[in-house]
């Protein structure tokens, strides 16, 4: 058998098309022990998530993590399932449809739309062979991550070249780093927090909670540090908020290496400390709700921040399938096809 193969064969009749690929993380396919111990070991085997040296690391995968992790991931996966699936896909595949109806409204025919997961189902492989199938030559990527991460944007990249490094023929391909300090963006997330602050009557402290990551990839050059910083100041400046009415910090660490800092627990216990009862959490590292905005935030951080004295802790939902969301990305789509389009849809 040939190394090197054709991809899907379009239809004869079928013009040339430009296509989008959206880009999440993944999530398992059911909240069941086997379908998550799938899950975690497709994204914990991936050494751009676990940069380290696999004689150390896979043992411990193997013989303590996978075995273990699944039973009490899985019940918390249980929490917050919809009925239509997990939350993470079904809030980016009503993402996907909302855009591509935008882009189709000034591109017509010649744009499709198709949505991966770096782990876990569709893959980012199935979704390339669908584009190859309806003609496309021209490939845009877009992950769905505001702010770029070794370990979440470059996985995409990798698994992008990874599923094309076997086709005969490639697309003329382009990539989207990050989004974070696109104004439409930053109009989205804005006016999510302020309408969930008039859904709750009032406001209050606002916390922004990203992912973490190891210090040492920041130390190795990973821009995220820096990107979630600059997505905090550009959201407060345009609440116009004092010092004292915002806090930056990052959740979700694992392992016992060092992570971004300050910790969200320890932020916790520090706006206890300083008299604050009320608080809002967003999470802006996250396009859509999913386990750790779900769960971690809204369940486990609300239920420790009431036993510490707080009164209320309160999610702002992530942009999920918001019409904002979609107008938003459809409108980084567009800019980045300039040259593909006649000057890009209007």
């Amino acid at each position: 058998m040939a190394y090197y193969r054709a991809v899907a064969p379009a239809a004869p009749s079928a013009p040339e098309r430009i296509g989008v690929l959206l880009v999440n993380l993944g999530t398992p396919d059911a909240p069941s022990y086997f379908s998550v111990l799938r899950y975690l070991r497709e994204f914990l085997g991936d050494r751009r998530v676990i940069n380290t040296t696999r004689l150390i690391w896979l043992p411990l995968l193997y013989g303590v993590i996978l075995p273990l992790r699944p039973l009490r991931t899985a019940r918390k996966y249980r929490e917050i399932w919809l009925p239509e699936g997990s939350p993470l896909a079904v809030y980016s595949a009503r993402l996907t449809a909302k855009i591509g109806v935008a882009l189709q409204a000034g591109l017509g025919d010649r744009i499709r739309v198709e949505l991966g997961m770096t782990y876990g189902n569709p893959s980012i492989a199935r979704a390339l062979e669908s584009l190859a199938g309806q003609n496309v030559k021209k490939l845009l990527v877009l992950p769905l991550y505001p702010q770029y991460s070794s370990s979440t944007t470059g996985a995409v990249f990798d698994r992008t070249s990874h599923a094309l490094r076997r086709w005969r023929w490639l697309p003329e391909t382009r990539f989207v780093n990050d989004y974070y300090h696109n104004p439409g963006y930053s109009d989205a997330l804005t006016a999510r927090i302020l309408e969930h602050w008039a859904e709750v009557g009032e406001r209050s402290h606002l916390l922004f909670s990203y992912h973490g990551i190891p210090v040492a990839y920041v130390a190795d050059g990973d821009p995220y540090q820096a990107q979630s910083e600059a997505t905090t100041r550009i959201v407060v400046s345009r609440l116009g908020l004092a010092r004292d009415q915002w806090s930056h910090c990052y959740q979700s660490r694992f392992g016992r290496v060092e992570w971004l800092q300050p910790y969200t627990e320890d932020t916790l216990k520090a706006l206890v400390k300083r008299g604050v009862r009320k608080l809002t959490v967003a999470s802006p590292s996250f396009a859509v709700d999913c386990l750790e905005t779900l769960e971690e935030v809204a369940i486990e951080y609300r239920d420790q921040f009431l036993a510490m004295g707080g009164e209320r802790l309160t999610l702002v939902p992530a942009l999920n399938d918001d019409d904002r969301h979609a107008q938003a990305l459809a409108a980084i789509v567009n800019s980045q096809l300039q040259g593909w389009t006649a000057g890009g849809a209007r």
